[in-house]
C-alpha cells in the first residue's frame, strides 16, 4: 500500500522488504535490528531498507496506490483514494515514481539518497521512463509525516530486557 510512514517517510516497494529479515542474522527481533541502524546513525530505516534491496534481486515492484494513506503512517494516517498501480522492475525507480505521485522529491526521502550513495541508480526522476499516465495527471501532494528518530520511539515499540 502506497503510504506515508513517521520512520521511513515512505512505505512503498523498498519499504516492503523489512518483513523478511532473517531471523538467523538480524534476530527474530525486529526492534533489535533497528536499534543496530539506529547506533550506525540510519536515518529513520533506510539502512535497513537498503540493506535488505541489495541482497535480494526484486523482479517486479508492485506499489498499490488504489487507496494509500498519509499523514502520521504507518497506522495514525488518513486514508485517500489515489487509484493508481505503479510497478517496475528497477525498486528503486519505482518507489521514487511513487513518491513524486505523493508529492515527495527524492532528496525529501533518506532511502533514496543512502541508495544512491551506495551506487543504487536511478538518481533522479529524469532518468527514469515512465508508461501511461504522466505523473502530473495522477500526482496528489500527501500530508507529510513528522518523522522520527528510531531512538525516540524504541521504548514504545521495541522489546525491553525483563528483569530477572
Amino acid at each position: 500500500m502506497m503510504k506515508t510512514h513517521t520512520l521511513a517517510t515512505v512505505t512503498l516497494g523498498m519499504k516492503n522488504l523489512i518483513g523478511l529479515y532473517p531471523g538467523t542474522i538480524y534476530y527474530s527481533v525486529r526492534s533489535w535490528l533497528h536499534d543496530q541502524a539506529a547506533n550506525a546513525e540510519s536515518p529513520g530505516v533506510a539502512f535497513e531498507i537498503i540493506d535488505m534491496v541489495r541482497a535480494n534481486k526484486l523482479g517486479l515492484v508492485v506499489v498499490d496506490g488504489s487507496m494509500a494513506m498519509e499523514g502520521e503512517g504507518p497506522s495514525m494516517g488518513d486514508l485517500v483514494k489515489m487509484d493508481v498501480i505503479i510497478a517496475g522492475t528497477n525498486p528503486l525507480a519505482t518507489d521514487m515514481v511513487a513518491a513524486s505521485v505523493m508529492g515527495f522529491e527524492p532528496h525529501e526521502v533518506p532511502t533514496f539518497t543512502w541508495a544512491n550513495r551506495v551506487g543504487m541508480l536511478p538518481t533522479s526522476l529524469s532518468e527514469i521512463e515512465v508508461r501511461g499516465e504522466t505523473l502530473e495527471s495522477v500526482r496528489r501532494p500527501f500530508v507529510k509525516p513528522n518523522v522520527i528518530p528510531w531512538t525516540s520511539i524504541n521504548q514504545l515499540w521495541g522489546a525491553q530486557e525483563i528483569p530477572a
